[in-house]
């Protein structure tokens, strides 16, 4: 890993990204505070639109949980547990709602078997011996003098960038079909209240892509790398 942080080359691959996820996280943090300021004419907390949407949609067998932190929201597939932040599940606002509905988006992907979300499921083992192992091959490659160990590891390594991509039309679905809830429901009314549950789903989307680029650029530093040495040997 040390070859990344004094190669210029890999800020040269990696600088987009950074600026992407910068922007990504400004975006997340402007909408969430404007529209956690705004309430919702429905008067529903995160934690009541959470119970009213699970039985409306049939997730009667699905737990509701308060969990600490700001931004920790998940929906938990393996207990059936939705676990909402304290300030999510407390408050009234705009922004709460849409991320409540997110994840119980989540929950009805589970329900029904949409099948990107069970495709990441499958890779979560590889992505977690990748992240670690395809770096350590790939960099034993390079020290060894061993083209093929490279490869290998940049091939293991890969299944964190095809995870990003998995990720992203879970996460695109799950805020679509919160955002037909929301609207379906009645919890959400008005064009302004449409446009914040909008604005925050689109700002949280954004750091997936920015995952996704982030992945995909450390992949193909690695390639370049691994690619110069196969070179370089043939010279």
């Amino acid at each position: 890993m040390g070859m990344m942080f004094f190669d210029p080359t890999y800020l040269i691959f990696m600088l987009p990204a950074i600026a992407l996820m910068i922007l990504a996280q400004l975006y997340v943090s402007s909408a969430y505070r404007k529209w956690s300021q705004v309430p919702a004419r429905s008067r529903m907390t995160g934690s009541d639109a959470a119970r009213y949407l699970m039985r409306r949609n049939g997730l009667m067998g699905l737990r509701l949980e308060s969990i600490d932190g700001q931004m920790t929201d998940h929906y938990d597939p393996a207990q059936k547990v939705l676990r909402l932040s304290q300030d999510v599940a407390s408050a009234g606002s705009v922004a709460s709602l849409a991320i409540a509905a997110h994840e119980l988006g989540h929950a009805m992907q589970d329900q029904t078997g949409y099948l990107p979300m069970r495709l990441r499921a499958f890779m979560v083992p590889a992505v977690n011996i990748g992240s670690t192992l395809g770096w350590v091959m790939i960099v034993a490659g390079l020290l060894l003098r061993v083209t093929g160990l490279a490869w290998l590891g940049i091939l293991v390594f890969s299944a964190g960038a095809l995870f990003a991509l998995a990720t992203l039309p879970v996460e695109l679905n799950a805020s679509a079909r919160a955002k037909q809830m929301l609207t379906d429901s009645g919890i959400i009314t008005g064009a302004d209240e449409r446009r914040g549950v909008n604005t925050v789903l689109n700002a949280a989307a954004l750091t997936y892509v920015a995952a996704l680029a982030t992945s995909l650029l450390q992949l193909l530093y690695w390639v370049s790398v691994v690619g110069g040495m196969g070179g370089r040997r043939r010279n």
